[in-house]
């Protein structure tokens, strides 16, 4: 939020060389068909998806339904997110799901109380059951997790569960949807190579500046 992305830099040099190397799939490619991560890792495409927690309940899903719908399931495991050097383990990014009553509720005090049950050491348990991580994180919602039908039954995946430090993936403000567009724009720019990574990083800089001081 500080609109300054130079960081980015090495990582973009990064991916591009992957890209470039076929180690990763081409993203103007991936835009022009419109191939979803899930298929992608699902069908065997790509052999690893760098995805959020939420991709857990999507895999134990195919799964499970995996035989009726005539295909075979996928032997998939979990490590925890790449980081930065200098960032210990463990280190990843997240963003909230809200919950909220509407203004013109007829019952406020039932929907209040549910959403305070959600956020309840006993609604986390609920919640855990589904393969989903609940607002309230423990080492027994951790395990109940783990103990879902279809999680992989490796130690790396249960590890994986935990984490040292979860940051925003995007920071509350109230121009954050705005500078998005911006580091979107810029970002398949870069990445469709119709922009250097110096020339992008220079537009999301002095872009942003301006949405920050406008």
């Amino acid at each position: 939020m500080d609109g300054t992305y130079d960081f980015l830099k090495p990582i973009y040099e990064r991916v591009l060389k992957e890209q470039e190397d076929g180690i990763v799939p081409d993203f103007g490619e991936l835009k022009t068909s419109g191939l979803h991560y899930s298929a992608a890792f699902q069908n065997g495409s790509a052999a690893m998806c760098n995805m959020g927690s939420w991709f857990l309940a999507t895999m134990q899903k195919y799964n499970a339904e995996a035989a009726s719908n005539g295909v075979e399931p996928v032997n998939f495991g979990m490590v925890k997110y790449p980081h930065p050097d200098g960032a210990p383990a463990g280190s990843t990014l997240g963003t909230v799901t809200s919950l909220a009553v509407n203004v013109n509720s007829t019952k406020k005090e039932a929907a209040i109380d549910f959403v305070n049950w959600c956020a309840s050491a006993e609604g986390a348990a609920v919640v855990a059951a589904t393969g989903t991580f609940p607002a309230v994180s423990t080492s027994e919602t951790l395990d109940i997790i783990a103990a879902t039908d279809g999680f992989p039954d490796d130690a790396n995946s249960k590890e994986a569960l935990s984490t040292t430090a979860v940051y925003l993936e995007m920071p509350y403000s109230t121009k954050a949807s705005e500078i998005e567009t911006v580091l979107n724009t810029e970002h398949d720019a870069i990445m469709t190579g119709a922009e250097t990574v110096d020339e992008g990083i220079k537009n999301m800089n002095e872009q942003i500046a301006a949405i920050l001081n406008g």
